[in-house]
């Protein structure tokens, strides 16, 4: 599904405009965003954790070349589901 298909099944599911979801849509991009940029957290509970993880700095490869190279520590975005979700992917009704 991408951006415009879920801004199409939000409207029809809360019965607003189009213009509204995508609003709400931004929106909830824009707090996830910002809270992760600031080391915060968002904990959705039964759906999942959005949070930051550190990568410590490390050497890498360059597949094409075989060259190595060294790669700076990085934060990078988690997602880990939560249960209920996980368990309705299995089908099984929690």
């Amino acid at each position: 599904m991408n951006r415009k298909e879920l801004i199409a099944v939000l409207a029809a599911k809360t019965g607003s405009t189009k213009a509204e979801a995508d609003q709400n849509v931004l929106a909830l991009i824009e707090i996830i965003s910002d809270t992760l940029e600031k080391g915060g957290k968002i904990n959705l509970k039964g759906f999942g954790i959005f949070d930051v993880r550190e990568r410590s700095a490390r050497i890498g490869r360059n597949p094409k070349t075989g060259q190595t190279l060294a790669l700076k520590a990085t934060r990078v975005p988690a997602f880990k589901p939560g249960a209920r979700l996980k368990a309705s992917l299995n089908g099984v009704v929690k």
